[in-house]
């Protein structure tokens, strides 16, 4: 199959399937991206994804333009994300011409409630998937640890958090490599 075609297809899938946001999408990414296509490696797919939160825009289509662009080059990022976007440009447009009319009835409530304690588990599974990968030693226990706090008990911009974090893995990482 034509690899650009491939990627439209299968970040089309990811993005019609993935319910709750870019958090929700990280294990199907995994799953198509890592294990079934080897576009990218777990890391690397990691890496993406940080970026991808710490960049203007939505993570899911951040995401879909650095897999998309190591794939297939400009025009790979340029058709996976509109691969991602389309499913949800189409079901949007969709929900909202019809959305005033069933809003109120009991089992469009009740529906979306299920949806949104789904997508919870989702993101919870997302984020054991991350401490896996990404708590690796003491400190990068530490940085998480700071920043868990810091998010708990300050109204901060996450860009903050980002840019400290960064901060603290450089001197922490270079402390480590500095006592070896």
């Amino acid at each position: 199959m034509n690899k650009l075609l491939d990627l439209f297809l299968t970040f089309a899938r990811i993005g019609g399937l993935t319910f709750g946001g870019g958090y929700a999408m990280l294990p199907m990414l995994q799953k198509e991206v890592v294990e079934k296509r080897g576009w990218a490696s777990e890391e690397e797919l990691m890496d993406y994804y940080a970026i991808g939160q710490c960049t203007p825009g939505i993570i899911a289509v951040n995401t879909a333009t650095f897999v998309g662009q190591k794939t297939a080059g400009i025009a790979g990022g340029i058709i996976a994300t509109l691969g991602v976007v389309f499913p949800s440009l189409i079901i949007i447009t969709i929900i909202a011409a019809f959305i005033q009319n069933f809003s109120d009835l009991a089992i469009v409530q009740n529906a979306f409630a299920g949806i949104r304690v789904c997508v919870c588990v989702l993101i919870f599974n997302a984020v054991v998937k991350l401490w896996k990968k990404s708590v690796i030693d003491k400190p990068t226990l530490a940085v998480f640890l700071a920043v868990f706090a810091g998010s708990a008990f300050f109204n901060l911009s996450p860009i903050l958090f980002v840019i400290l974090a960064a901060v603290a893995g450089i001197l922490l990482k270079n402390k480590e490599v500095q006592a070896k």
